[in-house]
C-alpha cells in the first residue's frame, strides 16, 4: 500500500541533517481508512473494462444521464476512439494528439451510421488502406473531399477550423451575419480564418461543443484532438436526434436515432453498487434492436463499469453499460453507439426498503473502514520498523566504519521514521473514527431523505430513454 507522510519538525540536528535523505518519500500518497475527509484515494481498482474508486478526485466520464448528472452510460466516443485505436497502422496513438483526415473519415461514417459507400478516386488509398471503408463512406455522403491533385492526404491533421466547416454542412443553425468570431465558454476562439467565422459561429451555437474534453484548448489550440472530435461528433448524434436544425437534403445525413425506453428491476447506486455487477430493465414499448423487432416487456442487461463512493462534499458516481437485449425467444447485442440517455422521472425507493437494507449497508459500510484501518495500521508500523531497523543498523555501520556524519544522519532517519510512525498512526486512527461517524450519519440521511443521492442512482421505476 502506498504511503504519504508529511515530515514532522526537526528533531535536532540530526533530524536537520537527516531531511535531505526522506525528501524522496514525500512523493507518495497515503490512503486512509475514509480518504475523503484528506482527499486521497483508499481503494482503486482499473481494468480494461471497469474502474473503481473509494474517495479522491473523480474523473468522471462524459455522457451523462440527463436528470442524473453522476450517473453516465457507456459513451459513442469511447467506442470509436477504440475502433480508430484497433484499426490504424499509427505505430504510436494517442487520442490527444491531433486528428488525421482518415480518422476524421472514420469517426463521421461512424458518428452518421453511414451505409452507402462511394468509388475512391485517390491514389494514395489503396484497397489495403486501413481506413478505406470508411474513407469510402464519408466520401459518398458528401462530408469529406480529396485534393486537386488526385490524393486524399489521409495522413494529415484536420485544423479545428475545417472540422468546424464540415459540421456546419450537416446543422442549419440561425446566425448573425458579423465576422465577430465567437468565444468559447468565456474563452477566445483562436485560429479561425476569416472563411471559417460563420461555419464556426454555428456550431458554437448549436450547442454540440457542450461535452467536448478540454474547453479551453478547443479555443486556443489550432487542432483538435481525436478524443475532442469523437465527442464532438457524438454531441451531433444527439443534436440530429432531438432537433430538426438540420439540413435534410445532405447526403451525411441519414443517421435516424432509435428511442429504448426501459424501467430498472433494481436499484443501481454509487452508495452499494459495485463495478461488474449486473443488472437488468424491462423495455416499456416495442423497440428494433439489430433488425430485430422487441415487444414491451423484453428484457434489458447491462452492467456497473465505474463506481466512485460519495463522500465529503462528494455525491458519488456510477456509470453503467447495456450488454443485450432478449425477449419472445430472440436476442441481440445491445448497440455499442449510445449517443445519449435520460431520465424522465426521479424517485424514491420506498420507505420500507429503505427500512430493511439500511441497516445492512451501514454494517458492510463501518467494516469496510474497520478493516482499512486495520489493514492500513498493520502497513504503516511494518513499514516503520522495516526502516527504522535498517536505519539503525546504518547508524552502527557507517559509525563503526569512521563515517560519524553519515551515522549521525542514519540516526537522524530513525528517529523521524518513530516520529512519523506515530503521526501517520494518528491521522489514521482520526480518519477511522470519523468514517464511521460519517457512514452512519450517510446512512441515516438516507432514510430520511433518499432524494439527496439520486442524482448519483437510478431506481426501481424510473424510466429511462436511451437513444442510439
Amino acid at each position: 500500500m502506498k504511503k504519504l507522510c508529511g515530515a514532522l519538525a526537526s528533531v535536532g540536528a540530526a533530524c536537520l541533517i537527516a531531511g535531505a535523505a526522506i525528501a524522496a518519500d514525500e512523493q507518495n500518497v497515503q490512503s486512509y481508512a475514509h480518504p475523503t475527509m484528506f482527499g486521497s484515494t483508499a481503494q482503486e481498482t482499473i481494468s480494461a473494462d471497469a474502474v473503481y474508486t473509494v474517495g479522491g478526485k473523480i474523473l468522471k466520464s462524459t455522457n451523462s444521464v440527463f436528470a442524473k448528472k453522476n450517473v453516465a452510460v457507456d459513451a459513442w466516443a469511447k467506442d470509436v476512439l477504440t475502433t480508430i485505436k484497433e484499426n490504424t497502422t499509427e505505430k504510436i496513438w494517442n487520442k490527444n494528439m491531433p486528428i488525421l483526415r482518415s480518422e476524421l473519415a472514420v469517426v463521421l461514417a461512424e458518428g452518421l451510421s453511414i451505409q452507402k459507400t462511394a468509388e475512391i478516386p485517390y491514389s494514395d488509398i489503396t484497397a489495403e488502406y486501413w481506413a478505406q471503408k470508411w474513407i469510402a463512406k464519408a466520401l459518398a455522403a458528401d462530408v469529406m473531399i480529396g485534393y486537386p491533385d488526385n490524393t486524399f492526404k489521409p495522413d494529415q491533421p484536420v485544423t479545428k477550423a475545417e472540422v468546424f466547416a464540415t459540421i456546419a454542412k450537416l446543422i442549419d443553425v440561425k446566425t448573425d451575419k458579423s465576422l465577430i468570431i465567437p468565444e468559447f465558454k468565456g474563452n477566445e476562439m483562436q485560429y479561425i480564418p476569416q472563411w471559417a467565422i460563420p461555419a464556426t459561429k454555428e456550431v458554437v451555437a448549436s450547442d454540440v461543443l457542450a461535452n467536448v474534453p478540454s474547453p479551453a484548448k478547443v479555443a486556443s489550440e489550432e487542432y483538435l484532438s481525436k478524443e475532442q472530435v469523437a465527442y464532438l461528433v457524438g454531441s451531433l448524434k444527439t443534436f440530429m436526434s432531438t432537433t430538426k436544425n438540420c439540413v435534410p437534403e445532405t447526403a451525411a445525413n441519414t443517421y435516424t436515432p432509435t428511442y429504448l425506453t426501459i424501467k430498472l428491476d433494481e436499484r443501481l447506486s454509487a452508495k452499494t453498487s459495485n463495478v461488474g455487477e449486473k443488472f437488468t430493465a424491462k423495455t416499456t414499448q416495442s423497440a428494433t434492436i439489430a433488425g430485430q423487432t422487441f415487444a414491451e416487456g423484453s428484457t434489458v442487461k447491462g452492467e456497473v463499469v465505474e463506481v466512485a463512493r460519495p463522500g465529503v462534499n462528494n455525491p458519488g458516481y456510477i456509470k453503467v453499460k447495456f450488454t443485450e437485449i432478449v425477449g419472445d425467444g430472440i436476442k441481440a447485442e445491445f448497440p455499442t453507439n449510445i449517443s445519449e440517455a435520460q431520465a424522465d422521472t426521479i424517485k424514491n425507493p420506498n420507505f420500507i426498503a429503505r427500512l430493511f437494507g439500511a441497516p445492512l449497508s451501514t454494517a458492510a459500510r463501518i467494516v469496510g473502514v474497520a478493516g482499512r484501518t486495520v489493514g492500513s495500521g498493520v502497513d504503516i508500523v511494518g513499514n516503520g520498523l522495516e526502516q527504522f531497523g535498517d536505519n539503525l543498523s546504518n547508524t552502527f555501520v557507517n559509525t563503526l566504519s569512521l563515517q560519524p556524519v553519515a551515522g549521525l544522519r542514519s540516526l537522524g532517519g530513525s528517529v523521524i521514521t518513530v516520529g512519523k510512525g506515530v503521526y501517520d498512526i494518528g491521522k489514521l486512527l482520526v480518519s477511522g473514527v470519523f468514517g464511521v461517524v460519517y457512514e452512519v450519519t450517510d446512512e441515516v440521511k438516507y432514510l430520511i431523505l433518499p432524494s439527496a443521492s439520486n442524482n448519483s442512482s437510478l431506481n426501481p421505476g424510473e424510466e429511462l430513454v436511451i437513444v442510439y
